[in-house]
């Protein structure tokens, strides 16, 4: 997968949603507005552009972005171009991380989930949400099973679960199995409708997947949390 290809058609997305009511409220970040998505999706980037070009993960400077419409999407579009110039380097390059591998290829691959998760976000909050594409929402269901779970674990916000769950996309063919021993139950649906759910965007019960086995102790393997 091309991530910089992907990781630009994405912050473009995001950006074009900014000609939108930025007021309108996000319903799966919090007290979050449209506005501080963007805020918060800016100096995100410039974090990044910190962790390549400077090797630390110091603080978000979310204060210094433009609360106007027109200054929030210069800032914002500056801030996507910096990201994209960043990481237009050997994948392979040293650069500070907050998981393995400490390598410019982390943040490729980690920049362009978050940024297709929040584009969601901001197309949800404006009514007007579009498919995830399908490679992509595989690899984002890779993503949390390989990086954001553990990290979670590694920080102590989760407890490594003591059974485990098969975890399937019918679109991809692909499939995970996270936990330990056989698995307990069986969850399938489109790598969509999985990275969804995944990141809670849609509940466990959601009619767009499917269950099999024990659902019970498949839900509390999944319920992590998976991530932040």
């Amino acid at each position: 997968m091309d991530y910089l290809v992907e990781l630009r058609r994405e912050l473009d997305a995001f950006g074009a949603l900014l000609d939108g009511d930025l007021s309108v409220p996000v319903e799966h970040c919090g007290a979050w507005t449209l506005r501080d998505l963007a805020v918060h999706m800016g100096a995100g980037n410039l974090w990044v552009v910190a962790a390549v070009r400077e090797g630390h993960g110091d603080g978000y400077a979310e204060d210094a972005a433009p609360r106007d419409r027109a200054g929030l999407r210069t800032w914002y579009a500056e801030s996507a171009d910096a990201l994209v110039a960043a990481l237009s380097v050997d994948p392979s390059t040293a650069a500070w991380t907050f998981f393995p591998p400490r390598t410019v290829g982390f943040w490729r691959r980690r920049r362009t989930q978050e940024t297709l998760m929040h584009r969601w976000d901001a197309q949800h909050a404006l009514g007007s949400t579009t498919s995830l594409p399908p490679a992509l929402a595989s690899d984002g269901v890779a993503e949390v099973f390989d990086t954001m779970a553990l990290r979670m674990i590694s920080r102590g916000a989760a407890t490594a679960p003591e059974q485990s769950v098969r975890i399937t996309a019918t679109d991809s063919g692909r499939c995970w199995t996270y936990g330990k021993g056989e698995p307990v139950a069986e969850v399938s649906g489109t790598a969509e409708d999985l990275l969804l759910m995944l990141w809670g965007r849609k509940p466990r019960d959601a009619e767009s997947v499917s269950w099999a086995g024990d659902r019970e102790a498949g839900s509390a393997v999944l319920a992590g949390p998976l991530v932040p």
